[in-house]
């Protein structure tokens, strides 16, 4: 008995079928090798990576977190700076205890100084109103460390006499957890030093 012979019109259309998906599979597969690679070439250019304590390696959106850093080291400077020095006899206990989350023990420090020289306790006695009025604030990098300079310029309202003081103040900033409501920005001010303080000229 003779073995039936197959179509050819129906082996052509198997073997045009084969090799039509033989390349479209092959076109899949280079576009999507193509994507691949200009993602990860993309997602290189914004990224440094560096060596953890444990050997492994840890991507670093360098751009995008200098960004963000710069905006949540402003925030809480100015917030810092508020609490700390925007004061009167009603509200400053509770807006030094917010400042003393904002920073590390120079700011306590600081802190004890300033109520041992009894400047509390005038600002009780005298019913005196200490106005901040502006925050300006420079941040430096160094290899990675921040540093800042900060100048406020605040009011001390004694009734019938205002006077107006330029404060030029430093220190360093550290990353750490937030703390929300206490620390919102995960920031920590460090070595924080009262540089210069200055009276301005009143011009009233």
């Amino acid at each position: 008995m003779k073995t039936p012979y197959k179509n050819i019109y129906n082996v052509l259309k198997l073997n045009r079928f084969i090799v039509l998906a033989v390349v479209v599979f092959a076109f899949l597969a280079s576009t999507l090798s193509v994507w691949m690679a200009f993602t990860t070439h993309k997602s290189a250019l914004n990224n440094a990576f560096a060596i953890n304590t444990d050997g492994s390696i840890i991507p670093l959106k360098l751009v995008t977190q200098k960004e963000n850093f710069r905006v949540e080291a402003l925030a809480h400077l100015e917030l810092f700076h508020t609490y700390f020095y925007n004061i009167d006899a009603s509200n400053y206990e509770r807006n030094l205890e917010k400042a003393l989350w904002l920073g590390n023990s120079s700011i306590d420090n600081l802190y004890r100084q300033k109520k041992a020289d009894g400047v509390y306790n005038r600002l009780l006695q005298y019913s005196l109103v200490q106005k901040v009025l502006s925050i300006d604030s420079r941040i430096i990098e160094n290899n990675g460390s921040y540093s800042f300079t900060t100048t406020t310029i605040f009011e001390i309202n004694r009734g019938s006499i205002i006077d107006t003081y330029e404060l030029v103040s430093t220190g360093n900033l550290i990353m750490v957890n937030r703390n929300f409501p206490n620390n919102p920005h995960g920031l920590l001010i460090t070595d924080y030093f009262e540089n210069t303080l200055k009276k301005l000229n009143n011009e009233n």
